[in-house]
């Protein structure tokens, strides 16, 4: 058997870049979600802020129209922000700003600690502060700085809100001269510090040149709901017809699926986008591959459509994950 050693953290940024190919199927049914946020978006260039709330079922394709809309922006001047949350994660203090700020700052893998003062602070140069803010944010990312900066005598709540003004900062200083785009995924995920720093990058976002998107489950209620600048889009599964047309672009100008197969997935997979598209690739495998291709491919859309895809596992499972951590701390 072959086997495998992992050497270092991989250079994906998301779990949905790393579940799909390089080429990414249209959307479909998705129109007047996009249309909202480019609106939102060109209040933000005049200097209004918005806060665009996701909310959907695993699957419906929460980071599909987030991915979408920048591809409708992918010609103008602007800087993107993405920040992560995971099931694993969710018991360490400022995960996704701390992932963030690695990925802004250029840190590799095998990188010394020297190197790494070194790139947070070109990363912080351009603010005036920047000073003052190295130590906090660079204890934020467990980097020794003894032997450069003085230690922080500051009590735990005190070190807390300057580190969040620091990291205001950092943030308000991108967005002179160009609009932002801060993509936030998986909210329902968050630890509970990165939430009361976001619930500052929220009030703060109203007075900036920014649109931040932030993705979460229906489990999750924001706190944000009901603010000015803040809109939520609930996504909904997709209809028949918008599901078939899905399909038919999956399978393409080969038509290797009938008619009749195409209506059981569309049946099967009730509306999921991702679950449809996994369906019918794997139903396409199984028409190409088998000699009779149209019974093969009916017959793999009820024995496939039983099992759970593997693109689909993990987002399946992290509600399972998240409740026994839950469990756990009771």
């Amino acid at each position: 058997m072959r086997s495998y050693e992992v050497l270092r953290p991989s250079v994906m940024e998301s779990r949905f870049e790393a579940l799909r190919p390089a080429r990414l199927t249209p959307l479909v049914g998705r129109e007047e979600e996009i249309a909202l946020i480019r609106a939102r978006w060109a209040q933000a260039k005049a200097g209004s802020g918005r806060v665009v709330l996701i909310s959907a079922e695993p699957g419906i394709g929460k980071s599909r129209l987030a991915e979408a809309f920048q591809n409708t922006i992918e010609g103008e001047q602007y800087r993107r922000l993405r920040f992560f949350s995971s099931p694993h994660h969710q018991d360490s203090a400022m995960s996704p700003f701390i992932g963030h700020l690695e990925r802004a700052a250029g840190f590799a893998h095998d990188d010394a600690v020297e190197a790494r003062l070194d790139k947070l602070e070109a990363l912080l140069a351009p603010n005036a502060s920047a000073e003052r803010d190295v130590p906090l944010l660079a204890e934020l990312l467990s980097l020794p700085f003894d032997h450069r900066y003085p230690a922080l005598n500051l009590t735990a709540l005190r070190k807390k809100q300057e580190t969040f003004a620091a990291l205001l900062r950092y943030l308000a200083s991108l967005t002179r001269g160009q609009p932002v785009l801060m993509i936030f995924e998986d909210l329902h995920w968050t630890d509970p510090t990165s939430r009361e720093l976001l619930d500052l990058a929220v009030e703060h976002v109203a007075r900036t040149p920014v649109v931040l998107i932030a993705t979460f489950r229906p489990e999750f209620e924001p706190p944000w709901i009901g603010q000015p600048h803040v809109e939520t889009l609930w996504l909904r599964r997709l209809g028949l017809e918008e599901s078939a047309q899905l399909a038919r672009q999956i399978i393409g100008p080969a038509e290797v699926l009938s008619r009749g197969v195409v209506d059981e997935i569309v049946e099967r997979t009730d509306g999921v986008p991702l679950f449809l598209e996994e369906l019918t690739k794997a139903v396409i495998e199984t028409a190409i591959s088998s000699a009779d291709g149209g019974k093969a491919a009916v017959s793999s859309v009820r024995a496939t459509s039983s099992t759970v895809p593997a693109t689909l596992h993990a987002s399946l499972m992290a509600p399972s994950i998240a409740l026994a951590r839950q469990r756990r701390r009771s």
